[in-house]
């Protein structure tokens, strides 16, 4: 079994997860609650669980303060938070895992099947290092490779290049990685920080453009000597975005 406890300020969100545990989760053995960021320091003291439930906004400070005063962290978490896109999107960058309210069964299983598959706490830490550096701002990336995570900054990406199910991550050391994601992924999440997806198969850093030949959809020319289409239909609004970063 599971040791997992439960950290959130509201009594009724916390009975409606149990309760959902309870009846979707049976590898998962509640052995503790808190209802605040004081009370869920002494709760994970006392208890050693495998995976925390925590939730981001409470009344005493938040899931982050909790973290931060942990002396060392050694079991697993699953964050639970109303919808907030910028929390949402640190958690992405990251790969910590998380749900938001109210939190749907599907969700709920696939995030503890996951738990199964824990690749030690020093993986847990670095998830948590990259969430911390990007709470103000998205610096850091985790990049789920085939061999496991690879934690990378962002502004050192030149580019990325769909490969079926797959999309291969290009770095400004020469490093190629294959990360088992989508593209499609990587621009909802890159886009806003001066990437552009260019082309159905390419998403380039605007910053590491060597130059850029016009033609129909016209060709960039990269820092690592890559040469790239751009396509049609995306021209325009890479010619704007280009505008905009410069």
């Amino acid at each position: 079994m599971i040791k997992a406890i439960i950290i959130d300020d509201e009594e009724k969100a916390r009975k409606t997860l149990e309760d959902s545990l309870q009846l979707y989760c049976n590898n998962i053995d509640i052995i503790a609650e808190a209802d605040s960021v004081k009370t869920g320091l002494d709760t994970i003291s006392k208890n050693e669980p495998d995976v925390v439930f925590l939730d981001i906004m409470m009344t005493d400070g938040s899931g982050f303060d909790l973290l931060e005063r942990l002396p060392s962290i050694k079991f697993e978490i699953i964050f639970v938070t109303a919808y907030d896109k910028f929390a949402i999107k640190a958690f992405q960058f990251s790969a910590v895992d998380y749900l938001l309210k109210p939190v749907k069964p599907q969700h709920l299983i696939r995030a503890v099947g996951k738990l199964k598959k824990d690749v030690g706490f020093e993986s847990v830490n670095k998830k948590l290092e990259v969430l911390m550096s990007n709470k103000n701002g998205f610096e850091k990336i985790a990049l789920p490779c085939l061999d496991g995570l690879y934690f990378a900054k962002i502004k050192n990406i030149i580019r990325c290049e769909s490969d079926g199910n797959y999309t291969s991550i290009f770095m400004d050391t020469g490093q190629k990685l294959v990360v088992t994601k989508l593209i499609k992924e990587y621009e909802e999440m890159l886009s806003p920080l001066s990437f552009y997806r260019i082309h159905k198969s390419h998403i380039i850093n605007l910053a590491f453009i060597k130059k850029y030949l016009r033609g129909e959809g016209g060709t960039v020319i990269m820092n690592d000597d890559s040469v790239l289409e751009v396509s049609r239909r995306r021209k325009d609004g890479f010619i704007s975005a280009l505008q905009i970063f410069s």
